[in-house]
C-alpha cells in the first residue's frame, strides 16, 4: 500500500468513527491491517444515512485502488465454455462486466455483520456506503406503494448501480430458503430468479452477467441441484431469447461448485 493510499486509509477510519453512533470513542490503530479491519466493519455496521461529500470522494478512490490492486477481470479474459455461457471461479468484486448478481435477503440493505465472508458483505463493502443508501432509497419507495412491512419478495431481482466495483451495475435478489426438504416450489423459485434477472438484463441492454451461486450458502439449497437449476433455466432462456446475451457467466467459489457446473456444462 503507498502512501496516498494510507493516507486515504487513515482519513477514512477517522471519519467513520467520528460517524459512528456507537464507537466514537474508539481509537484509530496503528496496524494497516487494523486499520482496514475496523474501516470495514464500521461500513458494515453503518446504517443508510448522508455522509460528507468529501468522504464519499476519499472512499471512492480508496476503493477504486483496492480493485486495481485486487486485479480487474475483463470479459475478455474469461474463456467461453459453449455458446456464451462461461464458468469463471474467483472473487465477483473482481468482474467488469454489465451487471454482476448479488444473494441478498429481503430488507435488501446488505450484511451488516463486520467483516462476514458472505458475498452480501463482498458486493457492499466494495461498491460503497452509497449501495446501501440506493437499496434503502429503493425500498422506502416500494414501502410507500405496498406498506410499511414490505419485504423484497423471493425471486424479483433489484437492479442498482455499482459504484466501485468494476461492474457496471448490481442485480440483487432474494433466493429461496431451504428448510427441513427441498420442494418443487422452490426449485421454481430459484429458476424464476435466474429467469427473471435475465430479462432484467434484457429489459436494461445489460450485456453480460456474472451470477454468482443464488441460495446455496446460509439459504441451504443444495449445491448440484442448484446448478443443476441454474444452467436449465439458462440455457432454455438462452434459446427463447437468441442474441440477447453476448456472455452469461457462472461465478463459483467454490471447488465443488467449480465441479459441479463443469459436470453438466463441458
Amino acid at each position: 500500500m503507498d502512501n496516498k493510499q494510507i493516507d486515504r486509509l487513515n482519513y477514512l477510519v477517522d471519519e467513520f468513527i467520528a460517524d459512528s453512533d456507537s464507537y466514537k470513542d474508539i481509537e484509530n490503530p496503528s496496524s494497516i491491517e487494523d486499520k482496514k479491519r475496523i474501516l470495514r466493519s464500521l461500513m458494515n455496521i453503518r446504517l443508510p444515512k448522508k455522509m460528507k461529500d468529501e468522504v464519499i470522494e476519499v472512499q471512492d478512490e480508496y476503493l477504486k485502488e483496492i480493485a486495481r490492486e485486487k486485479g480487474i477481470v475483463e470479459l475478455s479474459d474469461i474463456p467461453v465454455i459453449k455458446d456464451n455461457i462461461s464458468i469463471w471461479q474467483g472473487d465477483i468484486t473482481r468482474l467488469k462486466v454489465g451487471a454482476i448478481v448479488n444473494a441478498a435477503n429481503s430488507m435488501m440493505l446488505g450484511c451488516f455483520v463486520p467483516m462476514h465472508i458472505c458475498i452480501d458483505n463482498q458486493i457492499h463493502t466494495f461498491a460503497g456506503i452509497q449501495l446501501r443508501q440506493e437499496c434503502n432509497d429503493n425500498m422506502e419507495k416500494l414501502r410507500e406503494k405496498y406498506g410499511d412491512d414490505y419485504r423484497q419478495p423471493t425471486s424479483v431481482p433489484m437492479l442498482t448501480d455499482a459504484y466501485n466495483l468494476p461492474a457496471d451495475k448490481v442485480i440483487h435478489v432474494v433466493g429461496p430458503i431451504v428448510g427441513s426438504k427441498l420442494t418443487e416450489s422452490l426449485e421454481d423459485d430459484l429458476a424464476n430468479c435466474y429467469r427473471n434477472i435475465l430479462d432484467m438484463c434484457l429489459e436494461n441492454s445489460i450485456k453480460s452477467v456474472a451470477f454468482c451461486c443464488i441460495s446455496t450458502g446460509v439459504f441451504n439449497f443444495p449445491n448440484k441441484r442448484a446448478a443443476e437449476i441454474a444452467t436449465e433455466t439458462v440455457k432454455k432462456w438462452n434459446s427463447n431469447n437468441p442474441n440477447a446475451m453476448d456472455r452469461i457467466i457462472f461465478n463459483v467459489f467454490s471447488d465443488k461448485d467449480r465441479r459441479y457446473y463443469e459436470e453438466i456444462l463441458l
